[in-house]
């Protein structure tokens, strides 16, 4: 087996490695054999969990989301009907998200289109954040 230290997987995955430590913590890598010199040594299947691993959350899958497909995709002979359900919740969640960055988008340009200049103290962008009242929706989080 061909043998990485935690520093050559991160380079390779693009994980950090203390990122690389909480996911063997919580489970989602596997505890790697120690070298006699007590030194982690991966294997390119560890890379290859790690690449899964970040794809996943660049896509936004939640940690709890993640550990589930990686179950899941440790046995390929299950049906992938648990994979699509994780999978169009996320893509909902996906579209919450854009459905209230609009609105965030709508309200900020407004703000800024009511800016006169002037000071501080006539700055409707100042007197907006001060009071949710004067924006024109709900776009908390």
């Amino acid at each position: 087996m061909v043998s990485h230290t935690i520093g050559d997987i991160a380079r390779a995955s693009g994980v950090k490695v203390t990122t690389i430590r909480f996911y063997e913590a919580r489970g989602l890598l596997p505890t790697p054999p120690r070298s006699s010199g007590n030194r982690r040594q991966y294997g390119p299947p560890d890379i290859a969990r790690l690449q899964f691993i970040r794809h996943a959350r660049d896509l936004g899958f939640p940690l709890d989301s993640v550990e589930t497909l990686l179950v899941l995709s440790d046995d390929p002979t299950r049906p992938c009907a648990e994979v699509d359900v994780i999978a169009r919740a996320q893509l909902a969640q996906v579209e919450r998200r854009i459905t209230q960055l609009t609105a965030l988008r709508h309200e900020l340009a407004r703000m800024v289109s009511h800016c006169a200049g002037g000071t501080v103290a006539e700055c409707r962008v100042i007197e907006t954040l001060a009071d949710h009242a004067h924006c024109s929706a709900n776009h908390a989080a």
